[in-house]
């Protein structure tokens, strides 16, 4: 069995996304058929459109999603028709060596897992397959996902705040929380004001950190960023940012997170961190930018860099939690969500994200 399915697909790299209609099948052993209603559009889908990131078309990009579980195929126990659910990719086996020591971002079998099973699950009427990003393909009425890739949330969320959870709050909160581990008292810089960015400026205030300098080249960011919880903001437009932390601090800070995915910007994470302090790389920076550090300060000072992909995150533990904070008023989820399109006008959201000038762009796809 199959269903016909409106999509947003890109079928040239660069190029523009371009309606279409689909078939997309029933699910099968572990794969949950999801009717989607919200999906954020994310930088990593822009630079798949734009070309900075390789890509394989045809495809359908989107991977934070919320929507409603149409159908369930053999093994799934967990969902049922009904659940309102959040995509996530970062689908795990659990039963890896880094799933069972509760690192499932590092899966071994996550590709496996996100690629198409047995046969081609998703095509043009002609039948050329289509293949869906990171194994989820939001950007479409509906989703066949891997069961390890969802999590069901309560109804009372706002669908659309919903949908930024899977990807931006997982990323930046995780990053926070997981990777760096920031305690109470520390000092906290965070390099792109964004969806990822802004979500780890509230995790740092969650996790009770004394100072936290928000980053930023656009001045209506930097303008929200106190709303979300920063103490300081730093216009990077505006002279050597690295100088205005050590300014702020007196000796740089314990913590600094980058948000934008680049070199440059890496190399200054480094840079603002005071001895003994960490940066966390949160965005995709492209290989043909190198990350510059000055090597003594590796063991003299000892400093240190790391990556975080998609926060470290338990995302079947952490998105329910999340959407409680939410539900509490602990966190502001509704206000990262700055623009919206639907599918009709997805390119146009693509456009508004590619400004610079919001924070999460989300596109309606579908009712709930």
């Amino acid at each position: 069995m199959s269903t016909r399915i409106t999509a947003a697909v890109l079928n040239t790299a660069p190029g523009l996304l371009e309606i279409e209609e689909l078939v997309i099948d029933d699910p099968g052993p572990d794969e949950v058929l999801v009717k989607v209603a919200y999906a954020g559009l994310c930088h990593s889908d822009l630079h798949e459109i734009d070309g900075t990131f390789e890509s394989q078309p045809p495809i359908i990009l989107g991977h934070e999603a919320v929507g409603r579980v149409v159908a369930v195929g053999p093994g799934v126990r967990e969902f049922a028709a009904g659940d309102t659910v959040v995509t996530c990719l970062s689908v795990h086996c659990g039963t890896c060596a880094y799933c069972v020591t509760g690192r499932q971002t590092l899966c071994v079998n996550r590709a496996r897992l996100q690629q198409e099973r047995h046969r081609p699950r998703l095509t043009k009427p002609g039948g050329r397959p289509v293949r869906p990003t990171a194994g989820i393909g939001a950007f479409a009425e509906m989703a066949l996902v891997h069961k390890n890739a969802l999590v069901a949330v309560p109804d009372d969320i706002r669908p659309e705040t919903a949908s930024v959870l899977g990807c931006a709050v997982t990323t930046g909160m995780g990053a926070v929380l997981h990777s760096a581990s920031v305690h109470t008292g520390q000092t906290v810089a965070v390099i792109g004001l964004g969806g990822i960015g802004f979500a780890a400026v509230q995790a740092a205030r969650l996790a009770g950190a004394a100072q936290i300098i928000g980053i930023d080249v656009v001045p209506g960011k930097l303008d929200r960023a106190v709303r979300f919880g920063a103490t300081h903001v730093v216009d990077a437009k505006e002279g050597d940012p690295v100088a205005a932390v050590r300014e702020l601090t007196g000796i740089g800070v314990h913590h600094a997170f980058e948000a934008v995915g680049s070199g440059a910007t890496a190399g200054q994470a480094f840079a603002m961190l005071r001895p003994g302090g960490t940066a966390t790389v949160m965005g995709m920076i492209p290989d043909s930018q190198p990350v510059q550090i000055r090597g003594a300060e590796l063991f003299l000072e000892e400093k240190r860099i790391q990556g975080s992909f998609m926060g470290s995150n338990h995302f079947k533990v952490d998105i329910p939690l999340y959407a409680h904070f939410n539900r509490v008023g602990l966190l502001q989820l509704d206000d990262l969500v700055t623009a919206r399109c639907d599918l009709a006008t997805i390119n146009d959201g693509f456009k508004a994200l590619a400004s610079g000038q919001e924070i999460r762009v989300v596109a309606r796809v579908g009712e709930m």
